[in-house]
């Protein structure tokens, strides 16, 4: 049995190092002359997201990965129904605020597929998630949700074969996604918030870089601890850490860092599970 203070530690890391990511993108965002309403909302998300970590932590169970995953595909579908920007179609708007689905949901999508890889409806799941963020489209996203996938099946007891052609089927999905029109422009304190950083101190730039790192690579402190609950914890920190690197390849958000709460509170929600997942893997039989 892993000791409690391991996934205390993992939850702790995370948590440190995402307060840091967010404050230090508010300081950013205020230092540039960003409304506070913007970097005030990103604080209180982070507090939000604690409370879902909280809530997904004690209440998630085996059981009810394959809800998670229901319920991401289908929130990321709603997204072709409603309200487009230039063509585009990746918010859910909740009264004043609009949410992205993909950052909000695809977290808790890519643990519960890593962490029931053994039956059909994960795939499905992930599949289903892929043609949608090829349609929004969300080619940050999807290559993402991808990576997380690969590693799923890399580390599934799937036939050598098997594993070759969904990694092939996983890539190509996420190709999909990059060929199609993205005509939206960056906006400064979302998607290039590190550069505003830079413009402000070197110090603010590598506190806030050095802070999402630490954060998208937490997982892996579970990944180590509990081999049940390692591929979970690996697609979920290469989630993490793909959508991370997105902003440099295009005019995609900038996670934690950049002003946004979908990321916040669907990296909790992402964290949440796989301490639940970890948690069920390592209590005794």
């Amino acid at each position: 049995m892993v000791p409690p203070r391991t996934l205390r530690t993992f939850a702790i890391a995370f948590g440190a190092a995402s307060l840091v990511a967010v404050a230090s993108g508010a300081f950013v965002a205020a230092e540039s002359g960003v409304g506070a309403r913007s970097w005030g909302l990103n604080l209180a998300a982070w507090g939000v997201g604690l409370a879902i970590f909280a809530a997904a932590a004690r209440f998630a169970g085996p059981r009810s990965l394959a809800v998670f995953a229901l319920a991401a595909v289908a929130g990321i579908g709603l997204t072709l129904a409603s309200p487009d920007l230039q063509g585009v179609h990746r918010w859910l708007q909740l009264g004043p605020v609009r949410l992205n689905a993909a950052e909000l949901l695809a977290p808790a999508l890519a643990v519960a597929v890593a962490a029931a890889a053994q039956g059909l409806w994960p795939w499905i799941a992930a599949g289903a998630a892929l043609a949608l963020f090829a349609a929004q489209p969300d080619a940050s996203q999807a290559t993402a949700l991808a990576a997380a996938v690969v590693v799923a099946i890399c580390l599934s007891n799937m036939a050598l074969a098997t594993k070759v052609l969904g990694v092939v089927a996983t890539a190509g999905a996420a190709a999909v996604a990059w060929t199609r029109p993205d005509p939206l422009a960056p906006v400064p304190e979302v998607e290039e918030i590190f550069r505003l950083a830079g413009a402000i101190s070197p110090a603010a730039l590598a506190v806030s870089a050095a802070a999402l790192a630490v954060a998208s690579l937490s997982p892996m402190i579970v990944g180590r601890a509990v081999p049940a609950a390692r591929p979970a914890a690996l697609a979920l920190s290469a989630y993490f850490v793909v959508a991370a690197i997105g902003p440099l390849l295009g005019a995609f958000p900038t996670p934690l860092v950049g002003m946004g709460v979908s990321p916040i509170l669907g990296a909790w929600l992402g964290i949440g599970l796989l301490r639940a997942v970890a948690r069920h893997a390592a209590a005794p039989a």
